[in-house]
């Protein structure tokens, strides 16, 4: 063996390792993206996987949302929606991947953009992708907050038939969820790796905890109710239509599927580590998340008394019937608890993380102090600081009015799709057109940056494959968001109205607003720092 061999071969093993080396490596995969690494890479594999598998918590997702899904659709259009979700996300996340394994960039969807815009509009568009990632992760977070918050309730309710919840107490118990995952994520070093890594248990020993009594207590409905039943509860002009409004349950259970790219300039071997962390993840929470599913559907029970449950989440209802056991019931509530408590913390880390690079390219109103990290934590603690503050705040909406919240945070679906659905347009019109090289972009100087080379990364899924899934993927984000702004009922009231379209919107303007104002001034896309 040659000296040479011989160094590659080290090298290579101390890569494998988490050495220096890798570290190393990651560094210059993103100075050749113009950035300085000013993060710490304290998250490996494992620990990315865990953090990007409890961001979805699908099958945990599928059990709190699993009304939306039973009245409009029924158990057959649950089942039938889920299937098509499921297929949909996953080419959702190859494309996803592919991108976050050209640029790994906590950026993520705006560098795209502007990676694969035309010089015109690149500008504009990837001003506009940032501000809809922006929406959605800070909808996405209040989300969680929130439906921790009324899961509490609801087991107090279960355990106290005498105490009646109130909106402010929701949004107290909205607080102190939003004050743990900022306890978590302003220390820093490898507690957040460790926290994830530790949920990615909880999150598996979790499901079968909830499983195995749920199915071997309860009475079984038959195959042919499950598989063949369809319902519009909603009074839909059809069932079809039904069936798609009611797959929007299933499609905010699969929300956040970008966690792990805004977390890339922390993890080692990002360019490979955050795909694989991506399509395992969903491979993971689409099967636990369809086992979930079937699970509730046969085990339901008396619907019409689970539907009508004080608790405000049928699915302690069907607990409790299959169990006979409050104490029982409310260890298993307690787990999806405790799982959507454990959320919070990662979609801080991804909100905020995205938030920071997005003012570090000078694209949000006082850029100058969102995005400092400081020194000792490696933490962007100002971003950290105004997501949570922003979500606070938010949470005061559910005080005068839950419909009005519950409005606010459907945008997390429209806000993140809409983000998606532009980049893999782009990215499709330019696989086709050949405007992607196949060399290796270690091969070149700067690469994936406006006004450089695009070339693809180590994950990439070659030729009409990939042409199709793009495809496809572009074909089921634009149902998903066309069906995120519908009402979940044919007759519409103020209760019932969905005016996520007005918010999403709404803030698209705002953002256009400062763009003419101020920003077209200051930004110009990703800040080339190192030439």
């Amino acid at each position: 063996m040659s000296s040479r061999q011989a160094k590659q071969v080290s090298m290579t093993g101390m890569q494998e390792i988490g050495s220096p080396s890798s570290k190393e490596l990651d560094d210059a995969n993103l100075a050749r993206m113009g950035k300085r690494p000013v993060l710490k890479r304290n998250f490996g594999l494992m620990s990315m996987l865990g953090f990007s598998c409890t961001i979805l918590i699908t099958w945990e997702g599928i059990v709190v949302l699993f009304l939306q899904a039973y009245q409009n659709g029924g158990p057959a259009g649950a089942i039938y929606g889920y299937l098509f979700v499921w297929a949909g996300v996953a080419s959702t996340f190859v494309v996803l991947s592919e991108l976050a394994s050209m640029a790994p960039t906590s950026g993520g969807q705006y560098h795209w953009c502007s990676m694969l815009a035309p010089r015109s509009t690149m500008k504009l568009f990837s001003y506009i992708t940032g501000w809809l990632t922006v929406i959605g992760w800070q909808a996405t977070y209040a989300t969680s907050c929130y439906l921790c918050g009324t899961l509490i309730q609801g087991l107090i309710v279960l355990t106290n038939s005498s105490y009646e919840p109130k909106n402010w107490h929701a949004t107290l118990i909205f607080w102190a969820v939003a004050l743990f995952s900022i306890t978590i994520n302003s220390v820093g070093g490898k507690l957040l790796p460790r926290f994830e890594g530790f949920i990615l248990i909880l999150h598996i020993l979790g499901f079968f905890a909830i499983l195995i009594p749920l199915t071997y207590m309860a009475d079984h409905g038959s195959a042919k109710e499950v598989f063949t039943e369809f319902l519009n509860l909603g009074g839909f002009p059809s069932q079809g239509l039904s069936f798609f409004v009611g797959m929007v349950g299933c499609i905010f259970a699969f929300a956040g599927g970008d966690a792990a790219v805004h977390m890339s300039e922390e993890i080692l071997n990002a360019s490979t580590a955050v795909p694989t962390s991506i399509m395992l993840s969903v491979l993971i929470n689409g099967s636990l998340g369809f086992g979930m599913l079937l699970a509730m559907l046969f085990c339901l029970g008396d619907i019409e008394e689970a539907l009508g449950s004080a608790t405000g989440y049928p699915f302690m209802s069907i607990f409790l019937q299959a169990t006979g056991s409050v104490a029982g019931t409310a260890v298993m509530c307690s787990i999806i608890t405790t799982m959507g408590i454990t959320t919070s913390v990662g979609m801080l880390a991804s909100a905020s993380r995205q938030f920071w690079s997005f003012a570090r390219d000078r694209g949000i109103p006082g850029w100058r102090i969102w995005s400092q990290v400081h020194g000792t934590t490696a933490v962007p603690i100002y971003s950290v600081l105004l997501t949570t503050v922003v979500v606070c705040l938010l949470a005061l909406i559910n005080i005068g009015s839950a419909v009005a919240f519950n409005d606010l945070v459907a945008m997390s679906i429209s806000g993140l799709y809409l983000s998606y659905m532009i980049v893999a347009g782009l990215l499709l019109y330019r696989r086709c057109t050949g405007g992607i090289s196949n060399a290796r972009s270690s091969d070149h100087g700067l690469v994936n940056v406006p006004g450089s080379i695009c070339a693809w990364g180590p994950f990439h899924l070659p030729g009409i494959a990939g042409i199709a899934v793009n495809t496809f993927a572009l074909i089921y984000m634009t149902i998903a968001v066309f069906f995120s702004f519908w009402p979940p009922s044919w007759a519409v009231t103020v209760q019932t109205m969905n005016f996520s379209v007005v918010g999403t919107f709404g803030v698209i303007m705002l953002s256009l607003i400062y763009y003419a104002v101020r920003a077209r001034h200051v930004y110009n896309g990703p800040i080339v720092e190192i030439h």
